[in-house]
């Protein structure tokens, strides 16, 4: 049924007290609520997404890049439009059991992410770290995985202080794209 522009909105009966604001469905969000690719245990075999993403194509797995011991990978559920995370291929839980190889690549390919966001998006500023441990906010604490968020002054509006929503302008597999052909390629000095 068409509205004309001077009548108030239809009101469907049954999903809350009519307020100010429109509803904006993120449907896609429920799967990880329901905990979607979350492993049911410690172990690489347990079902963990960060094993089994290496061994899928680069736009199937949102894979930015692959180095020797660690991948940049888009997040699934990213907090802002470019967020992705540097992940080891080696299922390791603590940032301390990493060898000396995984722990300088881990470095210089958030450093990467860093140069690659900036060309591709003009990021601002960057959120980096890693949540160690389930208390600590590590939605999958068996498998390290450090964050690389993109800042831009003004991104924090309405939407997500008083929405509790993120709105994000592009497909993850536009962004996996765009981050890829701005990664930057080995210097050979």
């Amino acid at each position: 049924m068409l509205h004309s522009m001077t009548t108030e909105p239809e009101q469907q009966i049954g999903v809350g007290t009519p307020d100010a604001f429109q509803r904006l469905w993120t449907p896609h969000r429920m799967a990880y609520i329901q905990g979607e690719n979350k492993p049911t245990g410690p172990e690489a075999g347990d079902g963990c997404p960060f094993c089994a993403i290496p061994a899928k194509s680069d736009e199937d797995g949102l894979i930015i890049a692959r180095g020797e011991t660690v991948y940049a990978v888009l997040n699934l559920y990213p907090y802002n439009g470019g967020h992705l995370m540097v992940v080891p291929y080696r299922h390791v839980a603590d940032y301390t059991d990493l060898d000396e190889a995984e722990t300088v690549e881990l470095a210089e390919f958030t450093k990467h992410a860093m140069t690659a966001l900036r060309s591709a998006s003009g990021a601002h500023g960057f959120n980096i770290g890693m949540n160690q441990g389930e208390v600590a906010g590590a939605g999958i604490a068996a498998h390290l995985h450090q964050h690389v968020v993109p800042r831009w002054g003004g991104d924090t509006n309405f939407m997500p202080v008083v929405g509790h929503t993120k709105v994000l302008p592009q497909l993850l597999a536009d962004t996996r794209a765009m981050l890829a052909a701005h990664w930057p390629s080995e210097r050979s000095d």
